[in-house]
């Protein structure tokens, strides 16, 4: 395995890339790592599209509910492309580096759709709140225009995020180790690699990190206090059950999501390892993506309902 030093060069202002450590300290295990990492991406792409096709072939989901879906599972889809393909050539190939802007480019992918996910699934959480506290005025309020307009709005505010991120890292000099202790280029072990005082970048970036977060993750949990004292104040015990089942998928995707997310980039500096850095950005790097579609497969009927219909009507042919 080459030594990084051999690959980039100390002088900050000749940096041409970096060097992924990834998991080679465990080298009896590359292989096995491959294999896994590659079922769990094909398994990813695999649900994730067919969640797309069944929410668009099916007429009884075209509703908003699976327009945030569809988007939901093609981000993923996109989420899990950025870092996991580079991943498994490195375990694959023994080559770990990555260019300069390459790595610049997989951390604004990162962050771009890592922060459109926040807003994605805070626009999820206030279409679920609309159906369940607002029935009556459902297709009003959450109609063709307001649905496109958050799902877009969840978009942008990923790109405006990323950007300001990723400029704030890569303006730094670097002239330590270009040895990245990551399988992907993360801001926390990027700026362990820069010189100089980095405190108030650190800064910055954890202020942002907070608002992206944080924000997003208020607007859902002040829509489930707003859902849950509805669904409680139903007579019918068969109406309580039926609106929690159709938010059940949703808040756990966001425990799994924000949870890893939360620990992950608002902990205290002080607290960074990594080794438990790698185990939280496998989680939402690698495994949420891949359960996005087994949890709103297994546990939403109407899902199911319209995969076993796309079946039967390839059978009748």
């Amino acid at each position: 395995m080459k030594n990084s030093q051999e690959i980039v060069g100390r002088n900050s202002t000749t940096i041409t890339g970096f060097f992924l450590k990834g998991f080679s300290d465990i080298p009896s295990l590359q292989h096995l790592f491959f294999s896994v990492f590659l079922v769990t991406y094909i398994v990813t792409l695999a649900g994730n599209l067919l969640i797309i096709v069944l929410t668009l072939a099916d007429p009884a989901l075209h509703t908003p509910m699976y327009f945030f879906l569809r988007n939901l599972s093609f981000l993923e889809m996109c989420y899990t492309s950025v870092n996991v393909p580079k991943m498994l050539a490195n375990l694959l190939s023994g080559d770990k580096t990555i260019s300069f802007i390459g790595c610049a480019v997989q951390t604004y992918f990162s962050f771009f759709l890592g922060g459109s996910e926040c807003f994605l699934l805070a626009s999820m959480a206030y279409d679920r709140y609309a159906a369940i506290c607002k029935p009556l005025h459902y297709p009003m309020v959450m109609n063709r225009k307001v649905s496109t307009g958050l799902a877009a709005g969840s978009w942008l505010s990923g790109l405006l995020m990323s950007f300001g991120h990723t400029s704030m890292v890569f303006t730094l000099p670097f002239c330590r180790s270009h040895e990245i202790n990551h399988f992907f280029c993360d801001i926390p072990p990027l700026l362990k690699l820069a010189c100089g005082d980095t405190s108030r970048n650190e800064m910055a970036v954890f202020m942002v990190a907070l608002f992206f977060v944080t924000f997003p993750f208020v607007l859902i949990l002040v829509s489930y206090v707003c859902i849950i004292s509805t669904i409680l104040r139903m007579p019918s015990g068969e109406g309580r059950r039926k609106s929690f089942s159709t938010c059940s998928s949703h808040l756990m995707m966001v425990t799994l999501f924000f949870g890893s997310a939360c620990i992950m980039y608002l902990k205290p500096n002080s607290s960074y390892t990594p080794d438990t850095d790698k185990f939280l950005s496998l989680f939402y790097t690698v495994i949420t993506p891949m359960l996005n579609p087994i949890i709103y497969s297994l546990r939403n009927k109407e899902v199911k309902g319209a995969f076993w219909r796309m079946v039967g009507r390839k059978r009748l042919r």
